[in-house]
C-alpha cells in the first residue's frame, strides 16, 4: 500500500478542511482515488491477482457512492473535486 500516514494527512490538508478532518467526502473521495490509481498500476503488472481486483471493485464502488452523495449535497463542490482530481464522470 503506497498510501502512508503523511499522504493522508497531505490529501485531508488539501481536499479537507483541516489534517485531523478525515470524515469529510472530498478528503475521502481523494483517498480512494489515490489508492485506485496505485491498485490499478499493481493490476497491470500482476494481472492474476484476483483477490487485489475484486478490493478494486469494492473501492471503486464506495467512491461511486460518496460522489452520488456529494452530487445531491452540493453540486458545486462535486463539480470541483471531480476537476481536481480527474474523475470521468
Amino acid at each position: 500500500m503506497n498510501v502512508t500516514p503523511e499522504l493522508k494527512k497531505e490529501l485531508f490538508k488539501e481536499f479537507g478542511k483541516s489534517e485531523s478532518d478525515t470524515g469529510s467526502t472530498e478528503g475521502q473521495i481523494a483517498l480512494f482515488t489515490k489508492r485506485i490509481l496505485f491498485l490499478t498500476e499493481h493490476l497491470k503488472a500482476n494481472k492474476k491477482d484476483n483477490a487485489t481486483r475484486r478490493s478494486l471493485v469494492g473501492m471503486v464502488g464506495k467512491r461511486r457512492k460518496l460522489l452520488a452523495y456529494l452530487k445531491r449535497k452540493d453540486i458545486v463542490r462535486y463539480r470541483a473535486i471531480i476537476k481536481t482530481l480527474g474523475i470521468r464522470k
